[in-house]
């Protein structure tokens, strides 16, 4: 990962190119703390004892929520944010599905 210092501010940029290799690199971060999240989920199948459990409908309605205040705290729209997430937890439910399943055989 990169530091703080190491990373442009968008006023300090002198060109698009610029601008669009900080865009990357922020992407390049999104992409791979998704990808630490997934290890994550899938580590929780072990502790979930049946398969309503991995669905968690309460826990979605909760993170939503909570990701939603996120996204006004940082300016950006709710309800993208919550269509984002939900789009990520129904991959992530799937994933950790299919997980808890081959496991609880």
């Amino acid at each position: 990962m990169y530091s703080m210092s190491e990373i442009k501010a968008p006023e300090d940029c002198a060109s698009l190119t610029e601008i669009r290799a900080e865009i990357d690199r922020i992407d390049r971060e999104i992409v791979a703390a998704i990808g630490r999240r997934r290890g994550y989920v899938l580590a929780a199948a072990k502790f979930k004892t049946t398969s309503a459990a991995v669905a968690a409908p309460e826990r979605v309605a909760a993170m939503i929520q909570t990701r939603r205040e996120w996204a006004e705290q940082e300016g950006l729209n709710p309800s993208l944010i919550e269509k984002l997430y939900r789009e990520l937890i129904a991959y992530f439910v799937r994933e950790e599905a299919a997980r808890w399943k081959a496991e609880s055989v």
